[in-house]
């Protein structure tokens, strides 16, 4: 009995060592959330490392983009690419829409345009700007180019005083600047009217004064089907001269979506100015 009573005092105080010493380890060892405390407050010093930046991506190149460093005109105002230099490249057309941005056909043109990956220069009004400057920043975020149109699209400008034409080109350059967030580099006199007052200006102002090659006379709304025979007369190196704004454009919308397609399949490419 003796041994036996001393065997188990033994073997009750091993175990009872044992666990005192799991005790002391698991008083030890922090709780729940204690160890990113503990962890905070007594830091390591780690060694300071500068992440390496990131290449910005490359742009892909618009599609039909012609963007020649700087733009002279052999001759003035410009009715056909042939008159730019550097002219742009062979079987190159141009279309040029006026008089927007309009808050219902401009949006239905772009999306035309976007569809059929072509690019076009729009020649809008200071007052359109004015009223949809979200559309003529889309305009731009869209890759066309945006051009001088005036401020308020007066039939009679070349009988203007100089000082008024002055306002009507200087005001509509400023306002597109701030709502597009480019500096218009072309202008187009309302209803194709120049005079040398105009054309002085619109150099003062660093802007090539813009005609046209192909009329198809879409703001008096003449029909689809003359319009859409009038454009298809275009050829190489010919500037089209179509509206967004300025009324309803359904015709020429209606055209376009005909028209574009079959033009490409000539095998002429759509640049911007």
């Amino acid at each position: 009995m003796a041994g036996g009573t001393s065997r188990r005092k033994a073997l009750w105080l091993l175990g009872a060592f044992t666990g005192l010493t799991a005790l002391g380890a698991d008083t030890a060892r922090p709780q729940d959330g204690s160890a990113a405390a503990s962890a905070q407050a007594t830091p390591r010093a780690r060694p300071v490392i500068h992440p390496t930046p990131t290449p910005s991506p490359t742009p892909t190149p618009r599609a039909a983009a012609w963007t020649p460093a700087k733009l002279t005109a052999v001759e003035t105002p410009v009715r056909e690419l042939s008159q730019l230099s550097p002219p742009p490249p062979p079987k190159s057309i141009a279309l040029t829409l006026d008089d927007g941005p309009h808050p219902e056909w401009t949006p239905q043109i772009l999306d035309l345009l976007a569809e059929e990956k072509v690019h076009a220069t729009f020649f809008i009004v200071g007052e359109q700007v004015k009223e949809y400057p979200k559309l003529t920043r889309r305009i731009a975020d869209a890759g066309h180019q945006i051009c001088n149109h005036t401020e308020t699209h007066p039939m009679s400008i070349a009988r203007m005083s100089k000082k008024k034409v002055r306002k009507e080109i200087v005001d509509a350059h400023d306002r597109i600047a701030d709502a597009a967030g480019v500096v218009p580099q072309f202008f187009r006199s309302p209803g194709g009217a120049w005079s040398k007052t105009i054309l002085d200006l619109a150099a003062e102002n660093d802007m090539l004064p813009i005609d046209w090659a192909v009329d198809p006379r879409d703001w008096a709304r003449p029909g689809v089907g003359r319009i859409r025979k009038a454009l298809l007369k275009g050829k190489d190196g010919n500037i089209l001269l179509c509206h967004d704004g300025g009324g309803d454009r359904s015709q020429t919308l209606k055209a376009l979506e005909d028209v574009i397609p079959k033009l490409k399949e000539r095998g002429l490419t759509f640049v911007t100015l």
